[in-house]
């Protein structure tokens, strides 16, 4: 009697249940076992293969949500899964090959195919030769400064719609309470038609890093030398610190050194912090309408990217509450790799909800 009574009936659950996954696990053992007829197939293959599956379709969904979340709708298209896998480097390599139906495209536009086109037509510009007759030179004159002020009056209203010149795409925008616009822009910095662009460097005003060499090559001579002299003339730049000089050969007006923190020293995020308001601080000096930000610190001082978004969105935001009368507009997340581009899109929304 006791051995009888003693056993219970047991429920008979499945492999996913048993591995810990939602994924089918019985299902995902049928298709490797049709793919694959010739070979044994190990126990844990197909809960492994599950698991993995799962795993991508929670990032993929996660992405997708907070694409739909910055665009304000309410259901996730594949328009939205489109834009989640193209914005993260890694699943952007995995499914490169992938057609996502329904999903659109995406603009792809190359900064050397427009900085060509820009430096053509100043060329074409330069090229142009008076004739030799009186009347014909004044002629010619007057279209050239006709031709100059309309591209004048172009940059003007450019400036004052907030958007950057040249056609580069902004990829995501947020306004402020107080009226100013947050944009992120996949380009190069160096091309970037913003009033002031700031410069990542270190206490001697180095050079080499690549948003210096794309600087200084555009900038060219007159721009090395200026900022030669601003180390003679400033001495070492202490942390956080920023100064100013001119663009010169650049589309920008101004450039804005600054010496941010490295990751891990003392108070290296309010120093980031700090760094990123001096940098404002000076833009207003000048009564500036836009300023172009690269992702400070995230480079060669080693801040994770994620952080360092964080920090400079943060500081951006309390800034413009505490001075309320700014003259800055329009600022510029001017960014390359599609990585940091989703970073600061998903950091954007946050900060817009908060």
């Amino acid at each position: 009697m006791s051995s009888r009574a003693g056993k219970k009936k047991v429920g008979r659950s499945s492999r996913s249940a048993r591995a810990g996954v939602i994924f089918p696990v019985g299902r995902m053992l049928r298709y490797i076992r049709t793919g694959l007829p010739r070979y044994r197939i190990g126990a844990g293959a197909p809960v492994y293969m599950a698991a993995v599956l799962e795993y991508l379709t929670a990032e993929i969904l996660e992405l997708a949500g907070n694409a739909a979340r910055d665009n304000k709708k309410s259901r996730v298209t594949p328009r939205h899964i489109l834009l989640a896998i193209a914005n993260d480097e890694e699943l952007h390599q995995l499914l490169k090959g992938v057609t996502v139906a329904a999903g659109g495209v995406l603009p792809n536009i190359h900064p050397e195919l427009l900085s060509k086109k820009r430096s053509s037509r100043g060329k074409l510009e330069a090229v142009i030769t008076p004739p030799p007759t009186e009347s014909k030179n004044k002629t010619a004159k007057k279209a050239v400064v006709k031709k100059l002020a309309t591209t004048r009056a172009k940059r003007r209203a450019a400036d004052a719609d907030g958007g950057p010149a040249d056609g580069f795409t902004v990829l995501s925008s947020k306004s402020l309470f107080l009226g100013q616009k947050l944009q992120v822009v996949q380009a190069d910095i160096a091309t970037i038609d913003s009033e002031a662009v700031v410069h990542p460097t270190n206490s001697s005003f180095y050079m080499g890093g690549e948003v210096g060499n794309a600087l200084e090559k555009i900038g060219g001579k007159e721009f090395g030398e200026a900022v030669l002299e601003l180390r003679k003339k400033n001495g070492p730049l202490e942390v956080a610190g920023a100064a100013v000089t001119s663009g010169f050969g650049l589309p920008a007006k101004f450039v804005i050194h600054c010496n941010s923190p490295g990751w891990g020293s003392d108070q290296c995020e309010e120093l980031l912090d700090k760094t990123v308001k001096n940098c404002l601080a000076l833009a207003d000096e000048k009564k500036l309408k836009s300023v172009a930000f690269p992702s400070i610190g995230s480079g060669r001082n080693g801040f994770p990217k994620q952080t360092a978004a964080q920090l400079i969105l943060k500081a951006i935001s309390s800034y413009f509450v505490s001075t309320m009368s700014s003259s800055i507009k329009t600022v510029f997340f001017v960014l390359f790799d599609s990585e940091s581009i989703g970073i600061y899109v998903q950091e954007m929304a946050k900060l817009d909800a908060n």
